[in-house]
């Protein structure tokens, strides 16, 4: 397995495992899903940022994602990024999402990065016992704040210091 930034090749990949994830999970709470032009600008304007979208590959599939941005807008954020970690089903379990982890957590840290913020679904517990796994510690939980399928979703946020 290696892990790279993402290329516009890899968008049509990314889109097979993100997009259902939207449509079927609250994974992610937006029911908005992504297109090969909103993925692309999201890309670009993260690395223009300084940011990046890395993607794990091996034998040619792609098995996962993590990307970054800044947790909150303005300066006094500057040092604060919330991740986003999505893999494949063919990929869950076999130590993709914590090689993704650890090098976006690179990533950030070498462009001045001080913490890692997760916002994950309540009612992820695998997602949340992840976190928990690679040094993330529960800072917060939003009730009700979020809604998708009719429902409140509850939020917990997971925060690491790099």
């Amino acid at each position: 397995m290696i892990i790279r930034p993402a290329e516009t090749r890899d968008i049509p990949a990314i889109l097979d495992f993100w997009n259902p994830i939207i449509r079927e999970t609250t994974t992610i709470f937006s029911s908005e899903e992504r297109t090969v032009e909103s993925l692309g600008a999201m890309i670009a304007t993260r690395r223009a940022a300084g940011r990046e979208m890395l993607v794990a590959e091996a034998a040619g599939a792609v098995l996962g994602i993590a990307t970054y941005d800044q947790f909150r807008g303005g300066l006094g954020y500057i040092h604060a990024m919330e991740h986003t970690v999505l893999l494949a089903p063919g990929a869950r379990g076999r130590g993709v999402g914590r090689a993704l982890m650890a090098a976006i957590e690179d990533h950030a840290r070498a462009r001045g990065a001080h913490t890692m913020v997760a916002a994950v679904d309540a009612a992820n517990a695998g997602g949340i016992g992840f976190h928990e796994a690679i040094g993330f510690q529960r800072v917060g939980y939003l009730p009700e704040s979020g809604r998708k399928f009719g429902r409140w979703l509850d939020l917990v946020l997971l925060q690491k210091i790099l």
